[in-house]
């Protein structure tokens, strides 16, 4: 059993996550901003912790991080301004990692989005661009922490039931893919429970292959 912390708990994948973990024998911390969600994540089995990272230093998330196994990073401003996108989606997701560091949280799994990378390509004048920015930058410092990731980057996220089966890229970006939010939570309990995809990035999307058999390929 793991002690896993969920940043952005309120999120439609964390909730899902949630549920997957808890069921699955762990022990589970949902971190998330608006009190108001409270009830939703309590409904998850999850324990509820109120708190905004946005506004939390490296040394107050530890704390929330203390005695955590795993942290899943799946917060996200949600588009609006540019200033806020960088402020959570790079700098707060920065200070998280640098937060499980000092709290010894080791296994930090990263939801990101399929393509993410500096070469993402975006224009500055397109309202993307911020958070593909921000993303690939957030994903660098993970990438070069002493952190066990791994960074998965699942397609354009849709309300599809889990089918159990994705693709996994081979690094083509052939347009826009599609995939489930309940199988982006079901990826990222695999990847959790799964040493051999530390230090990988995980670009998928749903598709005909088992996950286990999926990530054996990119294992």
């Amino acid at each position: 059993m793991s002690h896993v912390a969920i940043i952005g708990g309120h999120g439609k994948v964390a909730l899902i996550l949630s549920q997957l973990l808890k069921t699955g024998g762990n022990d589970v911390t949902s971190i998330f901003r608006n009190p108001d969600h409270t009830d939703d994540v309590e409904n998850t089995g999850a324990t509820p912790v109120v708190a905004d990272v946005e506004q939390l230093s490296v040394a107050q998330i530890a704390d929330l991080l203390e005695g955590h196994d795993a942290v899943v990073w799946s917060a996200g401003a949600g588009g609006g301004s540019p200033e806020r996108t960088y402020a959570v989606d790079r700098d707060a997701a920065i200070r998280a990692m640098d937060a499980a560091e000092v709290a010894g949280a080791k296994r930090f799994v990263m939801v990101s989005y399929f393509g993410a990378g500096q070469d993402h390509g975006i224009p500055e004048d397109d309202p993307f661009h911020a958070y593909a920015q921000a993303k690939a930058d957030a994903d660098d410092h993970l990438r070069a922490s002493a952190l066990d990731w791994t960074i998965v980057g699942p397609g354009a996220l849709t309300e599809d039931e889990a089918s159990g089966k994705i693709d996994v890229s081979t690094g083509e970006r052939d347009g826009e893919r599609k995939t489930s939010r309940a199988n982006v939570a079901l990826v990222v309990g695999a990847v959790l429970d799964d040493p051999s995809t530390v230090g990988k990035k995980i670009d998928f999307s749903d598709g005909d292959t088992l996950i286990s058999d999926a990530l054996e390929v990119v294992s």
